[in-house]
């Protein structure tokens, strides 16, 4: 039997072939992600911020920041707008950056060795993910795995069939068939 996905999710990352790395998604902001601002010349405006659970932040003269899943350029952009009407010129140079990418993380559940909350720092897929919490035990249900996504509409369950790839078989082997887990995952291993 052939490595499957069952349910409809994008594919997050491109492989790359003859041994290139893989070519990964741009990394988008998450609730929990310290990010670095700073203002070129301004050092009053530069600043270390958490992203809050609502996916804003506050920053000086500008106000409430809506940074969920957007990219580091586009918070760029917004603060560099709101910052427009406190300069008679251009508003100096704005940069961005992830500090610390604690909206990663992910929770693994059911019949794995160490259960738990993960915080990789790092793109993971499934596979990935199960060796965070120890391997599957001797009576997991690997044909059936369950990713619980939260999407702005509600809950979305993607099943993971990973018995086969489990018993050395690498036929099918693809993105969509070990998918990205993302930050606020729930991975379930029945």
């Amino acid at each position: 039997m052939a490595l499957a996905l069952i349910g409809a999710v994008p594919a997050t990352a491109q492989s790359g072939t003859g041994g290139s790395a893989a070519a990964l998604a741009a990394y988008r902001i998450n609730p929990g992600d310290e990010l670095d601002i700073f203002v070129w010349g301004e050092e009053r405006l530069q600043r270390t911020v958490r992203v809050l659970p609502d996916g804003t932040f506050s920053f000086p003269l500008v106000g409430k920041v809506d940074a969920l899943n957007a990219l580091p350029s586009e918070i760029e952009a917004r603060i560099t707008k709101g910052l427009e009407g406190q300069y008679r010129t251009a508003v100096p140079q704005v940069t961005v950056s992830v500090k610390t990418p604690q909206g990663m993380q992910f929770s693994v559940l059911g019949k794995v060795r160490s259960p738990g909350s993960f915080n990789p720092g790092r793109y993971v897929n499934v596979l990935e993910a199960l060796s965070f919490a120890g391997g599957p035990t001797e009576f997991a249900s690997l044909g059936n795995v369950v990713i619980l996504r939260k999407t702005p509409t509600g809950a979305q369950a993607v099943r993971v069939r990973l018995s086969d790839l489990m018993r050395g078989s690498t036929d099918n082997l693809s993105n969509e068939s070990l998918p990205l887990v993302r930050g606020g995952d729930t991975v379930i291993v029945p």
